[in-house]
C-alpha cells in the first residue's frame, strides 16, 4: 500500500502536474468550452496520483479557474467545474486517495481488482461532467482556449514523459510482466526518481533533484501516516462493533426499516453516508458507514466489493453537497463567487456522483472489468447514455416538460433496461 503512495508523491514532486495540464490543453483546449474541459481532464489525471479534492482544486484550479474567467465564463460555473472535476480524484484509479487502500484492507480484495472495479465508474463520472459542460456551453456560448494559451507540440511531448514513463512501466510490469503490484510500483518509483533530476526543459539539476526529493519524502510520509492511522481506527471501530454487538443491531435496524428490500436499504445507507461525510473526512465516513451498513447490503445479495464501492461513492458526496463542501469553498474563493452558487453548479455538473453508485448496483457488470470486460464495457455505455440524458435534462435550457422527459428516459435506460 505504502509504495503506491510514494509513487504518487514522487510524481507530484516532479513535473507530472505540468504534463497533465499540457496534455489536457492540447486535447481539449480547442473545443467549445475548452477551458472547462481542460479542467476536467487535468483534474482526472491529477486525481489519479493525488486523491485529494482540496489538493486538486488548489493545484489545477490555480491555472484553470483564471483561464475560464478570462474567457468570460460565469464565476459560479468556473468554480463549480473545478470543484466537481477535482472531487473525482478520490474515485480515480490507480490511487483513489486513502479509500482504495482501506478498501483493500477491509475486503481482502487484491489492489489490482479494486482498481479494475473502480475504473469504468470513474470514467463515467468524468464523462458525465464533460457532457454537463457541453450543456452549459450551449447556454453561455463558452469559447475555446486562445491559441497563445495552448502548449506547443514539443512542450506537450516533453512534459508528458514525466508521467507517461512511470505509468507505462507500472502497468507493463503488472499486466504484461506478471509481477506483483508492489514490485511494479517500486520500478515506477525508481523511474520517477530518475526523472526528478530534470525540469521541463530537460535540464539536469542536482540541486533541483534534492529539493524535489525532499518534497516527495515529506508528502509520502504524511500520506502514509494518514492511511496508517485510518486503517488502525477502522480496525478499532470494527472491533468495537463486533464485541458490543452494536454492528449487528444497526444492521438489523437497516434491514427492518427497509423491510429487507434492497433499494430502500440502499437509500438509507446513502443518507447515512451523506450525513457522516458532512462531519468527518470521506475515508473515515466510508469506514464507519461500511462497518454498519455493509453487512446489511451483503445480506441483501450485494457483492462485498460492490457494497464497499457504493458506500465510498456516497461518502464522497460531502465534497460538493452543502452545507460542508470543502472543494466548493476553495473553488469559490479562487473564483471570487458566493460558495452556494458554486455548489449549485457543482451539484448539477456532478449529477453522476449521485446516480452512478445506484447504477453500479443495478448494473453490477460495470465493476467486473477484470472478469468480464465485454459486458463491463457494454454496461458502461448503457449507463453513459442514461447519464447523458439526465445531465442534459438537469442543465440544458429546454422546456420543463422536455427536461423531465429526458430525466425519465435516462433513468429507465440505467435502471430498467
Amino acid at each position: 500500500v505504502a509504495i503506491f503512495v510514494i509513487f504518487g508523491a514522487v510524481l507530484n514532486a516532479g513535473e507530472a502536474g505540468r504534463g497533465f495540464m499540457n496534455i489536457a490543453s492540447a486535447f481539449a483546449g480547442r473545443l467549445t468550452g475548452g477551458a472547462a474541459k481542460v479542467s476536467v481532464i487535468s483534474s482526472a489525471l491529477m486525481g489519479s496520483i493525488s486523491g485529494s479534492a482540496s489538493a486538486n482544486v488548489a493545484s489545477t484550479g490555480a491555472i484553470t479557474i483564471p483561464s475560464m474567467l478570462r474567457l468570460g465564463y460565469p464565476r459560479a460555473l468556473a468554480g463549480g467545474v473545478e470543484a466537481v472535476a477535482s472531487s473525482g480524484g478520490q474515485i480515480m484509479p490507480p490511487l483513489m486517495g486513502a479509500g482504495a487502500f482501506v478498501m483493500v484492507e477491509l475486503t481482502g480484495t487484491p489492489y489490482t481488482q479494486v482498481m479494475a472495479a473502480a475504473m469504468l465508474p470513474a470514467i463515467l463520472y468524468f464523462a458525465a461532467v464533460w457532457i454537463g459542460i457541453n450543456a452549459y456551453a450551449t447556454r453561455h456560448d463558452l469559447k475555446p482556449m486562445p491559441a497563445e494559451d495552448q502548449p506547443s507540440g514539443k512542450e506537450v511531448a516533453i512534459t508528458s514523459l514525466f508521467f507517461a514513463v512511470p505509468f507505462v512501466l507500472l502497468l507493463e510490469r503488472i499486466f504484461l510482466g506478471g509481477y506483483t503490484p508492489q514490485y511494479a510500483a517500486s520500478v515506477a518509483v525508481f523511474a520517477g526518481l530518475l526523472l526528478l533530476f530534470f525540469d521541463v526543459t530537460l535540464s539536469f539539476s542536482l540541486r533541483g533533484f534534492m529539493r524535489r526529493l525532499a518534497d516527495a519524502a515529506v508528502t509520502a510520509g504524511r500520506q502514509v501516516a494518514v492511511i496508517g492511522a485510518i486503517i488502525i481506527c477502522a480496525s478499532l471501530v470494527i472491533g468495537v462493533l463486533s464485541l458490543t454487538g452494536l454492528g449487528v443491531k444497526i444492521t438489523s435496524g437497516i434491514l427492518s426499516l427497509s423491510n429487507e428490500m434492497l433499494w430502500p436499504a440502499l437509500l438509507l445507507t446513502a443518507l447515512a453516508c451523506l450525513l457522516l461525510g458532512m462531519e468527518v473526512p470521506t475515508t473515515a465516513a466510508y469506514v464507519i458507514c461500511v462497518s454498519v451498513a455493509g453487512p446489511a447490503l451483503t445480506a441483501l445479495g450485494v457483492e462485498p466489493l460492490l457494497a464497499h464501492l457504493f458506500v465510498f461513492w456516497f461518502a464522497l458526496l460531502s465534497t460538493i453537497t452543502p452545507p460542508v463542501c470543502g472543494g466548493v469553498f476553495i473553488a469559490a474563493g479562487m473564483a471570487g463567487e458566493n460558495w452556494l452558487k458554486v455548489a449549485v453548479n457543482a451539484m448539477a455538473l456532478g449529477i453522476g456522483l449521485y446516480i452512478i453508485p445506484l447504477a453500479m448496483i443495478a448494473n453490477p457488470d460495470v465493476t467486473r472489468l477484470a472478469h468480464d470486460p465485454l459486458w463491463a464495457v457494454f454496461d458502461m455505455f448503457k449507463i453513459g447514455a442514461g447519464l447523458a440524458a439526465i445531465s442534459f435534462g438537469v442543465i440544458a435550457r429546454h422546456a420543463v416538460w422536455w427536461r423531465v422527459l429526458l430525466i425519465l428516459v435516462g433513468s429507465v435506460v440505467i435502471f430498467a433496461l
